[in-house]
């Protein structure tokens, strides 16, 4: 039962002194005896999804600011109840008016570190990157955006790494659709149309060396083709089905392709890639799955 002397209001004059500061309760940082379940260490703990509009380079020398979603981690050994939730944040708002880019991740994981008292850290900023794309014929240009992450890992070792995630759409016309359709229309003089998808590539790459997202977006293009388009007149319909023509492709054409494309780059040392061309003849999505082949590499 609450006790009817307890006041229920919220006082704004109030002013928080060190000493009282110092009383409050700290649960997190209380003994193993308060410990819930194993007393083992977790690889992972943190906060997820708090976010900021942060800086980026871009190849020509500006800077572009996104909305950026932050997950922030550290690792906590074996023996403490918790770690503070808040200076995640915290930590990390002393560099948001920085320039962010993969070897930034560096420092502020070193600050987790130090400020949280662990071992490891872990971070990751995912954010829609908008590049202009020129239509195919028309002369008209608009923003493609691609879902990008980066990814920042500091071990118990010190050892850092790196990654890049990137969410690439393009189409892809099924050759075997392709050469049915040829089949009915010389064969039986019947109008058929090979099907093609909207299909997506997630690609994973561990850098060598700093790497423009502009560049791997590059990288795609060269490898697929026949990238999704943003502003399309009829010309660019027609010489959009000209393309898919021209480069029609299976799930493993796509994979293999892009492992080729990827595989000539120094910067990057290693790297996954997962193509799903989203059906339009199965009610199933064709999937293919590639890694470099690194040993203990991404898989």
């Amino acid at each position: 039962m609450i006790s009817t002397n307890v006041k229920r209001f919220y006082d704004p004059t109030f002013v928080v002194t060190k000493e009282y500061k110092d009383s409050l309760p700290d649960l997190q940082n209380g003994p193993a005896s308060l410990i819930e379940g194993a007393n083992v260490p977790i690889q992972q703990v943190g906060i997820s999804n708090f976010k900021l509009p942060l800086k980026y380079p871009t190849p020509s020398g500006d800077l572009i600011t996104l909305e950026t979603s932050v997950d922030g981690y550290v690792g906590l050994d074996a023996g403490k109840k918790g770690i503070n939730m808040s200076r995640i944040m915290r930590t990390f708002y002393k560099f948001q008016y920085d320039i962010f880019h993969p070897d930034k991740l560096k420092e502020i994981l070193e600050a987790y570190r130090e400020d949280l008292q662990s071992k490891s850290a872990f971070i990751k900023l995912s954010f829609n990157y908008p590049m202009i794309q020129e239509s195919l014929r028309s002369g008209m240009s608009g923003y493609q955006y691609y879902g990008v992450s980066l990814e920042g890992n500091l071990d118990e070792f010190n050892k850092f790494t790196r990654h890049v995630h990137i969410d690439f759409e393009y189409s892809s016309a099924c050759p075997c659709s392709y050469e049915l359709a040829e089949h009915a229309r010389e064969t039986r003089d019947v109008a058929a149309i090979p099907h093609s998808q909207r299909s997506v590539a997630n690609i994973t790459v561990q850098l060598n060396s700093e790497l423009f997202v502009d560049d791997l977006v590059e990288m795609c293009r060269d490898a697929l083709k026949t990238e999704t388009q943003v502003m399309v007149k009829r010309e660019d319909e027609q010489a959009f089905a000209e393309l898919n023509g021209a480069y029609q492709k299976f799930v493993e054409d796509a994979a293999r392709l892009l492992y080729d494309e990827l595989n000539k780059d120094e910067r990057i040392r290693d790297f996954v890639v997962r193509c799903a061309h989203l059906e339009s003849l199965h009610s199933h999505d064709a999937v293919s799955r590639i890694c470099k082949g690194l040993p203990n590499g991404l898989r």
